[in-house]
């Protein structure tokens, strides 16, 4: 169990009272004289992300005040494991399964605390959890996250290719799939030459991580995940400024991960297969140059627009491969534009899909879970500003605009038209910090990809 559950109902736990805002007066009314003298004193109001810690008699804490929305309020949650002292709490209102689970969901990925080359000593308060499936869900649920966030929030020294593939290597040991890894040269033996080209420059060889699980009868799932372990942008060199989260530009490679484990976990009915492409887009004398024209698995030209325009580059390759084997649907997580980000921000991940029910599906199950995601276009015209006078396709568009949209359609010339495949172009960090979700490496749309995947092949369960 996580350390911030507890296993057994402690009959000693703090009790944490959710009440809603527009409820709070008669619920005040229904106090005992000496927590509503409190309440006044304290000057407590329901505004904002409220809570009141409230004593007994002999001064210890008897119970939490939180205000919520409504009973689904999620990340209301979120802010108590930073704001009440070590302890065990439990959820004191007469909710359902569903409601306490979506509680607990919050505080555990309000919970969360990277401590790898920071250790913190103070005891972590612990929210008791239920035996039940719901209660189950929820801790394969934060635990997926966890992993995202540890593995982004990894600086690059410690998360190179190598390492990737490590963490893919205890998956598939704890739940019985098999790992397989192509690497360095054999990558041009095995026709993998956009990966190859793309992480030749560096001191870390390049490898595709291949991880299988399930049976053969089953669906066929595939992830895809962009494992860019750090992106200098090549020979077209970034800026300082923006060069200094480019340790995220793993980002799609840990939510593949992610999402792995929970299927696992899960034992979803799918034959899962993970496809990573890790490298290191490095400077360096055999660095691939801008005006290069690269192979690629699927047979196509790549003429090299832009050095820094690389996740693209691996991932056609990773996805030629995926198609291979005509699976059901394959999904890819991307750290791949900018350009989405100016459209949508950076907390609202985009997606792109050919299939319209597809799109409808995981927008309506994103909005259930809490996790949102938005779809943009795959505006066919704008394939034109991909076109090369010397090869079939090139990287990047020389225009400023729709940069997210000719990303896309780039991988798009990689898919099968047959094939239903979705790509989510991820910031995979926070910015600011907000409940259940602190500054640092996210895990974005993978609930909601989840919890679609769920309804689609295990509707029972």
């Amino acid at each position: 169990m996580l350390a911030c559950f507890a296993p057994h109902l402690d009959q000693r736990a703090i009790p944490i009272i959710p009440v809603r805002r527009d409820s709070f007066d008669a619920w005040r009314a229904r106090q005992g004289a000496e927590r509503r003298n409190w309440l006044a004193a304290t000057g407590f109001t329901m505004a904002g992300e409220a809570l009141c810690l409230m004593p007994s008699a002999d001064g210890s804490l008897d119970a939490v005040l939180i205000s919520i929305d409504s009973q689904d309020d999620l990340w209301a949650f979120g802010v108590l494991p930073a704001r009440v002292p070590p302890g065990t709490y439990r959820l004191d209102a007469e909710w359902s399964i569903i409601q306490r689970a979506q509680a607990a969901l919050g505080w555990g990925l309000g919970a969360y605390r990277f401590q790898r080359y920071r250790k913190l000593d103070q005891p972590q308060p612990r929210l008791v959890l239920g035996e039940d499936p719901a209660s189950r869900l929820v801790q394969e649920q934060v635990a997926a996250v966890y992993l995202v966030r540890d593995l982004v929030n990894t600086p690059a020294a410690d998360m190179m290719p190598q390492h990737l593939a490590q963490a893919a290597g205890r998956l598939a040991e704890s739940f019985g799939g098999r790992l397989n890894e192509i690497v360095g040269d054999e990558l041009l033996a095995r026709n993998y030459p956009a990966i190859h080209a793309v992480g030749r420059a560096s001191a870390h060889p390049p490898r595709l991580i291949d991880l299988t699980w399930g049976h053969s009868e089953h669906p066929k799932l595939t992830l895809v995940g962009k494992g860019v372990c750090f992106d200098s942008g090549g020979l077209d060199l970034k800026s300082a400024s923006n060069m200094r989260l480019m340790k995220k530009d793993m980002g799609g490679a840990a939510h593949v991960l992610g999402l792995a484990q929970l299927i696992m976990a899960s034992n979803l009915p799918v034959r899962l297969r993970v496809l990573i492409p890790a490298v290191e887009n490095a400077v360096g004398g055999n660095a691939f140059r801008p005006g290069d024209v690269l192979n690629s698995r699927k047979g196509l030209t790549i003429e090299i627009d832009n050095t820094d325009a690389e996740g693209r580059l691996i991932l056609c390759d990773a996805l030629a491969e995926a198609a291979n084997e005509d699976p059901a649907l394959i999904i890819d997580f991307a750290t791949l534009t900018g350009a989405a980000r100016i459209a949508l921000g950076t907390e609202m991940p985009g997606f792109f899909t050919p299939s319209d029910n597809v799109a409808s599906a995981l927008v309506q199950t994103a909005a259930h879970v809490h996790d949102p995601v938005w779809r943009l276009p795959l505006h066919a015209p704008y394939r034109q500003q991909l076109e090369s006078e010397i090869a079939d396709i090139a990287n990047a568009s020389p225009e400023p605009y729709g940069g997210a949209i000719t990303a896309a359609l780039f991988l798009q010339a990689f898919v099968p038209a047959d094939c239903e495949w979705v790509h989510f172009d991820i910031m995979a960090w926070n910015n600011r910090a907000r409940p259940g979700r602190p500054k640092g490496g996210e895990a974005m749309g993978l609930r909601a990809v989840y919890a679609y995947i769920s309804q689609r092949f295990a509707p029972s369960a």
